[in-house]
Parts: C-alpha cells; structure tokens; sequence
C-alpha cells in the first residue's frame, strides 16, 4: 500500500472513493441521533445534506454510507463512516473508521481511496493521524493466503487528508509512524497465519533473521546444540517429541548512544504447533494451534517497529520457537525436568503435570537467558492458557505485573496503542498451587486460576527482575471477521509492547 499525506480541501481531491467521517452528538437518552460530519469542508457536508436529514444514517462505530457522484465534490464515491458518540471519540475509533473505509473500498474493486482527517477538539492531531494510518495499513491485510482463486484486491493507494493549516511537519512524522506500526502488525499478523507444516520453528528463524538484515538489527539463531550448552531444559523438554528441531532466536537492537541502562527483554512464546503432546488436545479446533507462536511473532513485530522508529535503548527480543508434538521421545506427565539455572544458582526442577502446559517451560528458560543477557526489565507475550478466556472474553488480554512502575509505563501506552489488557492478581498466595512434592515446582496449578497459576509459574524464573506477563490467549485470533479487520491473525500486543519501550526511551 502507497501511504500519503496530502494538505488540500477534501473537496478538491480526485479520487475512487473519499471517505470522511462522521459522529452522533445527541445527548443520552435522545429519541434519535443528530450526525454531524468531521470533514471540515462545507462542501462536503453540502452533498451528503439530503442523505444525513433522513435520519436512517445513524453514525454508529464504522456504519457506512454510500453516496456515487457527490454534487460539489472532485470524489466519484463519497464513504461516510460512523464513529459512534460523539461524547467517547479518541484516536482508536479512528483507527477502527479508517479501516473499515479500505474494507469497504477493497471487495468492490476500488483501489484507490483518499482518507480524510476527523477535526474534532477531542481529537489530539498527531495521534489521530497516526491511528488513520494504523487502520488504514492494518485493514488491508487478508488471511486467505493459499487459496488457488485469490483475488488480489489489496488497496493500492491511500491519500490522507489533512487541513492545509495543520503542522505538516508533526502530520507527516506521525504519518510515518502509523505506517511503520501497523506494517509491524501485519507483518506478526502474516507469521501467524502461515501453516505448521509451512512454518517451522526453523522458517519462523529464518523469517526473523531476514527481518532483522533489513532492519539493521543484530540476530542469531541458535538450534539444539546451543540450548543443551545453555542447559536450557524446560525448553528442550518441549522439543523433544517433535521431528522439527526448535529455534532460539535472539534479536538485538543497540542504537549508538543508548545509555548502559536499561536493557529492555523482549520474551514470546514461539510454538508454531501445539498438539498438546502427550496430554493431546481434543481435534475440535486443534488446525489453529498454529496461532501459539503469536506472541513470538508479536516481538518480532515489535523489533521490526523500534528498528525503524529508533528510540534511544536498547532491546533485545527473544523467542523460543518449537514444535510440541506426542512421539515415543516426547515427555511424559510425571516427568521432571531441571530448567536453566541462572549465574550463581541451580536450575529449577520442574514436575511435568500437563505436557499441554508447555509456554510457560520455554518462556521459563527465555526469561532466564534475557536476564542473562543483560535485560534489566522484562515482558513476555504469549497464548499460554485457555483460563484467560474464560475469565475475560475475548475483549481483554490479561496482563500480570511484579512491578507497578512497570505496569504503569505499559498503562499510559495503551492510551495510544488502544489495545485493551486487564491486569490479573499475582498475589504470594498463589504460589503454593504451583508447589511439588518431588520438585521445587510444577507446571500446572489445576483447574481453577489457570492463567494465574501459569503467571506464577513464570514469575519464579522472572524473580526479582520488573517483569510483564501478557496472557494473550484469547485475543490472538478472530474467528469472525470485524468491520475493520479480517478474520484470523489479530497482531496483538505489537502496538502496545512498541509503546511500553518508548515509554522508557524518554
């Protein structure tokens, strides 16, 4: 997709399709909406006058209107797209508006459409620029990768809109950045949706590696070999019932003049096919456990992101990517095995409860190595419990946190990421749900609390390290498709683990 920035009157562009927007300023409770367009243009609001006074336009989130031949305007097709209540109108209803104009524009053979910026005093300029860009990227994406009779109906060229009065300076770096975030988003997106069999921990470290050399950014891969001199057992545990050998992939951005400290440890879950093992899933649903390496693909997302954006610390991403497959090598419950041990410490012994619960073991050994590494704040993102569904929907992500100043950092991103984590206990307490009788620990805590057991469970090899845990099981995937984005990969956590890191860049 070509992005552009264009400071001219919406009325004077040429294009396919124009989309503007619009939002219901009626008060609570009145009989019916009152709609009032964003566009800024007079011209605009002139030809969609007749329309919007028939009051069947209600301006509800990413509604769409229609009109051919718009009198008064340079456009062949005016797109009015609702926002919903004018009295909670931010940036993130933008980035929804935004992609469900290219949503609409890309079935219909439209591959050209000119975006116009919302004016609103609720709007902050900048963010609202970056966000339309954001949508705009993030809404062209579709999952239908292999099918033999796809159509490409990708939106080629998006023109955004901006008042010639605006800052044209902050407007287009703000451009810049919405673009460069949500190609990040696609880019996770697009690692999420290739097949098990297409990739391989193996492929998933070659796609990372090719990333980085684009970039700039420093890489290794490392294969079995590397893990059994790490010591790295919880990990390896995981592998060994899987023909595949597994991926330790390393990712380091070190831009000049970053100060000493701190070091930011960027940890995902890279599992790219989850049968369970031993404790084999049920077969309903299984074919989308290829999506258990989202947040391994969120990170390396988020490293193709800061990469570009640049900000001033370092970073440095980790993702543990393997197979988890049942075979006469895989482990069995019962088992126990001895994690990484960290400088001055044995590894801990961990009884295999559930060969199922095997995030947790290969993040285990990623957090460890990251402290390792130099890492003096940690975040880890994975698909790592079914519980987190259950006690949230699929609306929220779970978020756990040993530090509150860390959590805070990540809070005040989300106000521009728009992404939406609830924070979950991670009290003492629970930690005698996760004690063994033959180990230090185990790695399942049983039925009830299951995405704070696994918490707790990491939280042991995170220790006194500042440390996030983001539990994005049931977020990961949409199973329908929504006004602004596709069914399928969701790239979550990539915008907001972006934003967590410039939050400490200053």
């Amino acid at each position: 997709m070509n992005t552009k920035i264009l400071f001219a009157p919406t009325s004077d562009v040429e294009t396919e399709l124009l989309a503007v927007f619009a939002v219901d300023t009626a008060p609570k409770g009145a009989p019916k909406p009152e709609v009032r367009l964003l566009a800024g243009d007079d011209a605009v609001a002139n030809a969609a006058r007749t329309v919007l006074d028939g009051g069947e336009f209600k301006a509800e989130l990413c509604e769409p209107l229609l009109l051919h031949s718009p009198s008064g305007l340079k456009a062949r097709r005016l797109l009015i797209v609702g926002l919903g209540k004018a009295a909670k109108l931010t940036p993130h209803e933008v980035r929804k508006g935004a992609g469900a104009a290219v949503r609409f524009a890309k079935p219909r053979g439209l591959r050209e459409v000119a975006i116009a910026v919302p004016v609103a005093e609720a709007l902050d300029p900048k963010l609202t620029v970056r966000a339309l860009a954001e949508g705009a990227v993030i809404g062209d994406f579709d999952s239908d990768t292999y099918r033999s009779d796809r159509k490409d109906r990708s939106v080629q060229s998006v023109q955004v809109l901006v008042p010639p009065a605006a800052d044209q300076g902050a407007a287009e770096a703000a451009l810049r950045e919405g673009v460069i975030v949500g190609e990040s988003q696609n880019f996770a997106r697009a690692l999420v949706n290739e097949p098990g069999n297409r990739l391989t921990p193996t492929v998933l470290g070659q796609r990372a590696a090719e990333m980085c050399r684009e970039f700039g950014i420093q890489c290794e891969v490392y294969g079995t070999d590397k893990l059994r001199e790490l010591k790295m057992g919880a990990f390896l545990s995981v592998t060994q019932g899987s023909d595949e050998p597994p991926a330790l992939i390393v990712m380091t951005y070190e831009p000049q003049g970053a100060p000493a400290g701190p070091v930011l440890g960027l940890v995902g879950k890279g599992i790219t096919f989850d049968t369970g093992g031993i404790s084999i899933k049920p077969s309903d649903n299984m074919e989308k456990m290829k999506y258990d390496m989202a947040g391994g693909a969120a990170m390396i997302g988020a490293m193709r992101a800061i990469a570009q954006l640049q900000p001033p610390v370092k970073v440095i991403g980790i993702v543990c990517a393997a197979e988890n497959m049942p075979s006469g090598k895989a482990q069995k419950p019962g088992d126990v095995q001895i994690a990484m041990p960290a400088p001055g410490k044995p590894g801990k012994a961990i009884e295999i409860i559930n060969t199922d619960a095997e995030g947790r073991l290969v993040l285990a050994d990623g957090i460890t190595y990251a402290k390792q590494l130099g890492a003096t704040h940690l975040i880890d993102a994975a698909t790592l419990t079914a519980a987190v569904a259950i006690a949230l929907g699929q609306l929220n992500a779970g978020i756990f946190a040993n530090d509150d100043d860390s959590y805070q950092r990540f809070t005040d991103g989300l106000k521009v990421s728009g992404e939406r984590f609830w924070r979950l206990p991670l009290d003492d307490d629970y930690r005698d749900v996760i004690k063994s009788s033959i180990a230090d620990i185990k790695n399942t805590g049983g039925r009830y609390g299951g995405a704070i057991n696994a918490a707790m469970f990491l939280k042991e090899f995170a220790e006194e390290t500042p440390w996030l845990h983001l539990d994005i099981a049931a977020t990961a995937w949409n199973d329908d498709a929504k006004p602004w984005m596709a069914s399928g990969p969701t790239g979550i956590a990539v915008r907001s683990v972006i934003e967590w890191i410039r939050r400490f860049a200053g």
